[in-house]
């Protein structure tokens, strides 16, 4: 039952509350956008597109080092250092936008127009990445900062659905889904880009064209697949005709953002959890990104061994997600969470002295059994804190968005510069542990609550205990 505690005054028009929960069709549709977008972090920005870049850069600057300096924009900037900087450039754009085109997307009651969009343009950016040669390299380069906004713009939608189309016990098990499907994708299509590229001399084709065709086939997989969940979701419901305000769909986007962050306010334990997601992530995402980086400096790992790691994450990733969701069904998400977290903290301290052969892959399949536990959970854990029944779940998530996307480039940068100092990547990985035992101890605080607010003066706060069940407890208890 929707009470004052989750809905603001004045809520939008547009609801979305007609939605069923559990809709086999519509679930399934919804799992399908990771099916087609997770080529995108698979294929371009952690394994294929990585390699070309270096490959790009030592064309460029006629030099045999992916670290030369290369001209862009008449700065001098190492050809490595540019691909770090244009990922952050375009973690930062969508961190700063992305409120504000949610909250939009709320109060106008498209959610799906949104998601498309953002899409669509990292779709198009993907397939105009084929024409990525040396003579574009400053032109690609924009073109891979769009093609990053697209995919981090639209799954900020696409995770705000899950309390839309789910019932809260369902959460877990329906979020680790949707990651499944998105490692089986980008698995599935990653095994035909490589096939394109090592037959390249068979199939007639020159490797860098082959390499340029994956991006092709990169952005038609996401845009094609896509089509699914555009049509299983249900269509947005607009705004009415002749409602208030109807032409004031800025302004009104920001007064939408401005409830939901004075809703923050009396929201202690969104708060607790955004901070615990804060930290820990910066840990999580950091590694996920200089691991390929890491297996090249570090351990002088040949490419074939580093793509065959990443694939091995991916693939131990799906066994992650389901025995973590099964974890949390038994333990509760927060304590579930805190033995992710605390697996995490081994990893940093094994990292450290990890060396090429056995334990490099023993590793790695322990990075891969967490990476997709903690991400699943973490999404289906702030889920179940948001307000119930709240018409903005678009402008909540974007919240979550924008503190993933600033951990991404803290963590990142305090990596390079641990690095940068130390002359060693190792010491960079071994300091990740303090995120992580920040993580953990935000997390704790969380431990024993009932983790969805009830702010005084709500009716669910002196009225009779809620039926949704504690999400902290044991399955046998709650």
């Amino acid at each position: 039952m929707t009470t004052a505690s989750t809905a603001p005054a004045a809520a939008p028009d547009a609801s979305f509350s007609d939605i069923p929960k559990d809709d086999k069709r519509i679930t399934r549709g919804w799992t399908f956008y990771d099916w087609a977008n997770s080529v995108y972090p698979l294929v371009i920005t952690s394994s294929i597109f990585p390699i070309y870049w270096g490959a790009m850069v030592k064309q460029v600057t006629g030099t045999d080092s992916g670290k030369s300096p290369v001209d862009f924009l008449g700065f001098q900037v190492p050809g490595s250092s540019l691909l770090t900087y244009a990922i952050s450039a375009a973690f930062l754009l969508i961190a700063l936008i992305s409120p504000f085109l949610t909250s939009l997307a709320d109060f106008s009651g498209r959610k799906k127009l949104f998601m498309q969009i953002f899409c669509y343009l990292g779709a198009a950016s993907c397939t105009a990445l084929f024409f990525f040669t040396p003579d574009t390299f400053t032109a690609s380069t924009f073109v891979f900062i769009s093609a990053t906004i697209g995919f981090s713009g639209s799954i900020v939608f696409y995770n705000s659905y899950l309390p839309l189309i789910a019932s809260e016990e369902k959460y877990d098990s329906l979020s680790a889904r949707g990651f499944s499907m998105g490692y089986i994708g980008s698995v599935l299509l990653l095994v035909i880009c490589l096939g394109l590229i090592m037959g390249h001399d068979k199939l007639g084709l020159e490797e860098g064209f082959a390499t340029r065709l994956a991006f092709l086939l990169t952005g038609i997989w996401w845009a094609g697949f896509a089509q699914i969940p555009f049509f299983t979701l249900p269509a947005d419901p607009g705004r009415p005709a002749g409602a208030a305000d109807d032409s004031g769909w800025l302004l009104n986007g920001f007064r939408e953002l401005g409830k939901v962050w004075d809703q923050l306010k009396h929201l202690p334990n969104l708060k607790r959890f955004l901070l615990a997601y804060f930290t820990y992530n910066m840990g999580v995402q950091t590694v996920m990104y200089v691991a390929t980086i890491f297996g090249d400096e570090e351990l002088k790992l040949e490419s074939s061994a580093l793509i065959l790691t990443i694939l091995l994450l991916q693939l131990v990733g799906i066994l992650g997600a389901y025995l973590f969701a099964k974890l949390s069904e038994r333990i509760g998400n927060t304590r579930a969470l805190s033995w992710s977290v605390f697996i995490w903290m081994l990893i940093c301290v094994a990292g450290y002295y990890v060396q090429a052969g056995w334990s490099f892959y023993a590793l790695a399949s322990v990075i891969g059994l967490t990476m997709g536990a903690i991400q699943s959970l973490s999404r289906s854990t702030y889920s179940k804190i948001i307000p119930e029944n709240t018409p903005n779940t678009a402008a909540f998530f974007s919240f979550f968005d924008v503190t993933e996307k600033l951990s991404i480039v803290i963590g990142t940068a305090v990596f390079g510069i641990i690095a940068q100092i130390t002359g060693s990547m190792r010491n960079s990985i071994l300091s990740l542990i303090v995120f992580f035992v920040l993580g953990l101890v935000f997390l704790l605080t969380l431990r024993g609550r009932k983790l969805r607010d009830e702010p005084a003066g709500s009716a669910a706060a002196v009225g009779p205990p809620p039926a949704t069940p504690n999400v902290d407890m044991p399955a046998s208890v709650k």
